[in-house]
């Protein structure tokens, strides 16, 4: 039995003092915190474990042309008349998209072409990554694609869409947002009726359309500024 396994079923076996642990106990842990230490020296100091799981996702996504093209036209038909919808994005928007942070990002939208959310979101994750030129790429994913990323990207234990993931150029998450901004969960809140998921048959009014795609423009901002900083990136980069 390795020093990890022993320490884990010697912990148990072990019965502690009155106000304190063993000594037995903390022999043990310091041996698995020695094993744990010697398998960390042998990695790489920067490492995602799920970086092949996202390239693999990312890679058989598709582009937002060929998704709404290979998806069912009556519903793809609502994401184009969505696009017609959004409010433009404004120079300072634009300037904050494409600062310059020399870094490439890709990101996965994991969707339901069906899904009044995703019908929203979908073509305001597109116009923004547009705003940030070729430094960021944007695919998309059905959710009934791939049931390993479905159980990845479950959230309060459901299958829901949209997620947005975003990884570096190696593949590492940086982070994940979905399903909803907290602008339309607080319109929710406030409404207090309708069905759970949108229709997207209806748009909302242009004044919660243009807070919602600020939020994303936050978010992709955050995440631009994230891999700009990272110390992995800077060293490669010399910047």
């Amino acid at each position: 039995m390795s020093i990890l396994a022993h320490g884990v079923e010697g912990l148990r076996s072990c019965t502690s003092p009155p106000g304190g642990q063993s000594a037995e106990g903390t022999a043990i842990l310091e041996m698995e915190r020695g094993e744990w230490r010697a398998m960390a020296e042998k990695q790489p100091k920067y490492r995602d474990n799920r970086s092949g799981f996202w390239r693999a996702h990312f890679e058989r996504a598709k582009d937002y042309e060929a998704y709404l093209r290979e998806s069912d036209p009556d519903k793809a038909s609502r994401w184009a008349s969505m696009d017609e919808k959004l409010p433009a994005l404004s120079a300072e928007q634009k300037a904050r998209l494409a600062g310059g942070y020399n870094r490439r990002m890709n990101v996965l939208f994991y969707s339901g072409v069906w899904c009044g959310d995703c019908v929203r979101q979908g073509p305001m994750v597109q116009r923004i990554a547009r705003a940030c030129g070729d430094q960021v790429q944007v695919r998309f994913i059905d959710r009934e694609e791939s049931p390993p990323l479905q159980e990845e990207l479950r959230m309060l234990g459901a299958l829901r869409v949209p997620v947005v993931v975003f990884l570096s150029e190696d593949f590492f998450e940086i982070g994940r947002f979905g399903d909803r901004m907290l602008s339309v969960y607080r319109a929710k809140a406030r409404r207090e009726v309708g069905p759970a998921c949108a229709t997207g048959v209806v748009a909302p009014p242009a004044d919660e359309l243009a807070v919602e795609i600020g939020e994303w423009i936050d978010i992709f901002e955050r995440m631009l500024l994230m891999l700009r900083l990272s110390p992995m990136l800077r060293e490669r980069y010399g910047d």
